[in-house]
């Protein structure tokens, strides 16, 4: 279910929200007050990275890689739970298709833990810049699909950051 508005909910971003930011209009070197704003929001609890999407970012080998494994990005940033294994297998179950492959696992990524966290607390929105594609099955499944399936609510990036008042000064 596509959600547009903030109703005091955590968010949880999605890798490309943060690699699109950086490579197409909020790049780390020529708006630095977007990152700060990033940091400050996720510091006060309104928006966090699971482990396992931070790691894909964390992997790279770039700028964003860089600011993403700083200390202070890390504490603020990163959503301290571990997974609950029987409702990721859940997820993968209902919004990827049984018995998946290990092609198909590898094609999923990390997206069944994001729907996985935010199925794992109240009041929780997955934001994404991927765009739904119903026709898309098993680990080519698209997040907002998958969200979908199991009543996650999702959001694109900049309804995420209209809802959460982000400005440039």
């Amino acid at each position: 279910m596509l959600l547009t508005g903030d109703e005091g909910l955590l968010y949880l971003l999605d890798a490309n929200t943060l690699i699109r930011a950086n490579a197409d209009y909020y790049g780390l070197n020529q708006v630095p007050p977007f990152w700060s704003w990033l940091v400050a929001e996720a510091a006060a609890g309104h928006v966090k990275m699971p482990f396992e999407i931070h790691a894909e970012i964390a992997a790279g080998n770039d700028d964003l890689a860089d600011w993403i494994t700083r200390r202070t990005v890390v504490d603020a940033l990163v959503l301290d739970e571990e997974v609950d294994s029987g409702l990721f297998n859940y997820v993968l179950a209902t919004a990827y298709g049984p018995n998946l492959t290990d092609t198909e696992l590898e094609e999923a990524g990390a997206d069944p833990f994001l729907v996985t966290y935010a199925l794992m607390g109240d009041a929780r929105t997955v934001v994404t810049k991927e765009i739904s594609r119903p026709s898309k099955t098993r680990g080519r499944r698209k997040l907002p699909d998958a969200c979908d399936d199991v009543n996650v609510p999702w959001m694109n990036d900049f309804r995420f950051y209209k809802a959460r008042g982000f400005r440039i000064p």
